[in-house]
C-alpha cells in the first residue's frame, strides 16, 4: 500500500493542530500508511516564492492542505499589505510551487467572503462581496486557489479549538472573571469545531485516495444548526458553569473596525453529498469540546 504524503502549512493554528493532533493519534482513518509533514512560519516560509519551488522540486507531496492565513479580522484593516500577503500572494505562491506535480491542494477560507444579506444559507454559487479587508484578501485567495484544476476549497465559519485563542476560549474565561458580559445578538451564524473540520479533511483525503474520488470545487463547512454569537456566549457560559450574565446588545453597540457579515449561514449539502459526510450539530460539538 503506497504512503499519502501530505504538507499542512499554518500547522500552529487552529485548525492546523487539529489536523496534526489526529495524525498523531493515528485517528485519520485513513487506511493508506500516512505522512504528513506539518510546517508553519518557523520552517517554511510561504512567502518566500524562490525556496517554495525548491522545496517542492525536493520533496513529493500527494496534498497540500493550506491552513495558513492572516486571520486577525479587525487588524487586518490597518494591515492591508501583510492580510493580502499571506491571504492572497501566497496561495499563488504555494499554487505555482506544487502545479508542475500535479499536487491535490485543501484550502481553507471563510464566510467572510460574504456581505450577510441573504436570509438563506449561503450556497457555494452565491456571488460573494466581501466587506473587509480580511474577507477581500481571502476571496482574492480564494480565487487563485479555484483557478488551480486540483484546488478544493473549503469556507468555514466561527471556527474554535481547544488550540489557539478564539471566542469559546475568551467566553470561557470572561465569564468566570465578571459578573455580566455583552455580547451581539444580530450576527447569524454557525460555530465549527476545528476538530470536526479536521476529521472532515481526512475524509477528503481518505476518499479521494481509496475511491479516486477527489471532485475539485468550492464547498461549505460548519457544524449543523444557527445561532447568533450571543447564543452560543450563553452556551460556553452554562457548559463553563459560569454565573455571569451574557446581555444581548445590537453590533451598533459594539462597534469594530472591520464590518462583520450579518448573516453568515453556509449550506454544506455539496460536500455531505460528494464526500458522504456526516456533521454534528454545533451543540453537539461543543460537547464534545469541553470534555476534551
Amino acid at each position: 500500500m503506497d504512503t499519502i504524503n501530505i504538507l499542512v502549512t499554518g500547522a500552529n493554528g487552529q485548525l492546523g493542530s487539529e489536523l496534526r493532533n489526529i495524525y498523531n493519534k493515528g485517528n485519520t482513518q485513513i487506511k493508506n500508511t500516512i505522512n504528513m509533514v506539518s510546517t508553519d512560519i518557523d520552517t517554511l516560509d510561504i512567502t518566500n516564492t524562490i525556496f517554495l519551488k525548491k522545496f517542492f522540486s525536493d520533496r513529493s507531496f500527494d496534498f497540500v492542505i493550506n491552513c495558513a492565513a492572516y486571520t486577525q479580522v479587525d487588524k487586518a484593516e490597518k494591515e492591508p499589505e501583510l492580510a493580502k500577503l499571506i491571504n492572497t500572494t501566497c496561495v499563488k505562491g504555494l499554487i505555482d510551487a506544487i502545479k508542475p506535480y500535479n499536487t491535490k491542494f485543501i484550502h481553507i477560507s471563510t464566510d467572510y467572503v460574504f456581505d450577510g444579506n441573504n436570509h438563506k444559507p449561503y450556497s457555494e454559487d452565491d456571488k460573494i462581496n466581501p466587506k473587509s479587508v480580511y474577507g477581500k484578501t481571502k476571496a482574492e485567495g480564494e480565487k487563485l486557489a479555484m483557478a488551480y484544476k486540483n484546488s478544493v476549497v473549503i469556507r468555514t465559519s466561527w471556527l474554535y479549538s481547544t488550540f489557539g485563542n478564539n471566542f469559546v476560549k475568551t467566553i470561557q474565561r470572561y465569564s468566570k472573571e465578571r459578573d455580566e458580559l455583552n455580547v451581539v445578538f444580530d450576527q447569524i451564524g454557525t460555530p465549527t469545531y476545528a476538530h470536526d473540520l479536521a476529521q472532515a479533511i481526512f475524509q477528503i483525503i481518505n476518499q479521494s485516495v481509496n475511491k479516486n474520488n477527489f471532485i475539485p470545487g468550492m464547498y461549505h463547512y460548519s457544524n449543523e444548526g444557527v445561532c447568533s454569537w450571543y447564543d452560543f456566549a450563553r452556551a460556553i457560559a452554562n457548559k463553563s458553569y459560569a454565573t455571569c450574565k451574557i446581555n444581548p446588545i445590537e453590533s451598533k453597540d459594539y462597534p469594530t473596525p472591520a464590518k462583520r457579515p450579518f448573516y453568515s449561514v453556509l449550506n454544506k449539502s455539496k460536500i455531505k453529498s460528494t464526500y458522504n459526510l456526516s456533521i454534528s450539530h454545533w451543540e453537539d460539538s461543543l460537547n464534545e469540546y469541553f470534555k476534551s
